[in-house]
């Protein structure tokens, strides 16, 4: 099971984007979260992946169409909004930015179990 599967435990009315959506929108799948919300969002699910200095990382774009941008850690899912998340990376000019430093400085993070929903 890929990572946008594994995420997808936590969505109900979930839908795939096509190969094109994908690769100029920016999202992986889009869905309701169980338990959390009501509003039909797109999830941009890449995986992260190892920087020149061995931390964890991940691309986005400001082009991207998704509504939210998702974090793996080892047990749990952070997923942070896009809109907020763009905002603070222009507010303070930065190219590169902490998880860390987005969980702690972000108001709009949802905390998401690695285990699976049922």
């Amino acid at each position: 099971m890929n990572i946008k599967e594994k995420f997808a435990h936590h969505l109900t009315d979930i839908v795939w984007p096509t190969e094109k959506e994908e690769k100029e929108e920016y999202w992986n799948v889009s869905g309701i979260i169980k338990n959390r919300s009501n509003q039909h969002l797109k999830f941009d699910v890449r995986i992260m992946f190892n920087m020149p200095k061995g931390e964890l990382g991940k691309k986005g774009t400001t082009l991207s169409k998704a509504d939210k941008m998702v974090f793996e850690t080892s047990d749990e899912w952070i997923v942070v909004d896009l809109k907020e998340l763009h905002q603070y990376i222009k507010t303070h000019k930065l190219t590169v930015i902490a998880l860390e430093d987005i969980v702690s400085k972000l108001d709009w993070n949802i905390f998401l179990p690695k285990t699976i929903l049922k």
